[in-house]
């Protein structure tokens, strides 16, 4: 097939707006010849449980799904009876931006609680963690962390624990959105299983796409206890791949070796030169009217721009809003993205908010 876009064209949008890692691509083509097992009964399914067992421990269980929100939605759907909630925050991407697909497909009441920096405390948890007996509320029965957060901030594996332990006290489970646990692992520069399994997380959401993959995510059960009926579940919700060779296929390339680090740490680098780059430029004038609403910890930047900078700048780059009354924004670096893309983006924020004419 002839390539029909620009290749030229670079964003700030999203890490999903990435290609597929080309070792991910020769995973693909490598499991293709030949016959396997469909629905998942084949060799390189087996082998991801091997793989995911090395970085998450011993007697996990690996459920690989094709996005971000069927596994959000499925290992949390397997987590709950019919009169359960979960406890999240308001910024949580299964409260924001998953379309109503908890709610609409798993039966799922979202309790969300508002944070300043994405991250949940044991104590914030409490504004909604209450009320069990009472049969006129939903149950608060799992407590949902994301890691890095959708804000771009870390959980350390302390603050994980204390989580885990709250929620285990009361009587809920602790689940963990992973969709940039790559990310979380290559900044914190910890084995995974020191903030997920090690630190008392019942089910994880493991990403790929945002990190070099295509359309492979993956449910990861920590604690066997805390899960029923995934097998089920996966189909009914539309989850379950027929050819899974290929989705398990990529999560190995992703996560036997250490490509899921390089690719990560790649990407956080970009975003730590991109802020890096905008704090000189804060500093010596060259660029004016910016400030950060966020501290930079993995691979997205926020910030408050000069009112009409944002749609200016989004003719050469996109991004996103991401409070459009407040002009802030978010710019999310990715495994491909170049220095040159990250000093391209300075020059024309610099040119657009007047420094650079000064």
């Amino acid at each position: 097939m002839t390539t029909i876009h620009d290749r030229t064209v670079r964003s700030f949008a999203s890490d999903n707006y990435s290609g597929v890692h080309p070792d991910v691509l020769a995973a693909i083509a490598a499991a293709n010849d030949g016959h396997q097992i469909a629905y998942g009964e084949d060799v390189y399914t087996a082998r991801l449980q091997e793989v995911f067992a090395h970085h998450f421990g011993e007697d996990v269980q690996a459920f690989p799904v094709f996005n971000g929100t069927g596994a959000n939605v499925t290992g949390l759907q397997s987590m709950l009876p019919r009169w359960g909630a979960v406890v999240a925050a308001s910024t949580a991407h299964i409260n924001v931006d998953e379309g109503g697909a908890p709610e609409k497909v798993a039966g799922i009441k979202i309790l969300n609680v508002p944070t300043d920096d994405g991250k949940l405390t044991p104590e914030i948890v409490d504004l909604e963690a209450w009320g069990w007996g009472d049969e006129h509320r939903a149950q608060p029965l799992v407590v949902s962390i994301t890691q890095s957060t959708e804000l771009g901030t870390l959980y350390t594996p302390d603050e994980i624990r204390a989580l885990a332990d709250h929620a285990h006290s009361r009587g809920m489970r602790l689940h963990l959105d992973g969709a940039r646990l790559s990310n979380a692992a290559a900044a914190l520069d910890l084995p995974i299983r020191a903030f997920t399994k090690d630190a008392g997380v019942d089910l994880v959401s493991a990403g790929g796409t945002k990190n070099g993959a295509l359309a492979a995510e993956a449910i990861v059960v920590l604690d066997p206890a805390a899960s029923q009926g995934l097998p089920y579940l996966r189909k009914l919700n539309m989850q379950l791949s027929s050819k899974m060779r290929f989705v398990s296929a990529q999560l190995i390339a992703l996560y036997e070796g250490d490509l899921y680090l390089r690719n990560a740490r790649h990407a956080n680098a970009m975003a730590a030169r991109l802020r890096a780059a905008v704090e000189a430029g804060i500093a010596d004038g060259s660029i004016t009217g910016v400030a950060f609403s966020q501290p930079t910890q993995a691979n997205g930047v926020f910030a408050t721009l000069p009112d009409g900078v944002a749609d200016a700048l989004r003719e050469t780059f996109r991004f996103y809003d991401w409070d459009a009354a407040k002009n802030e924004v978010r710019w999310m670096c990715s495994f491909d993205t170049t220095e040159s893309d990250v000093d391209a983006f300075i020059a024309e924020l610099a040119r657009l908010t007047g420094g650079a004419r000064g």
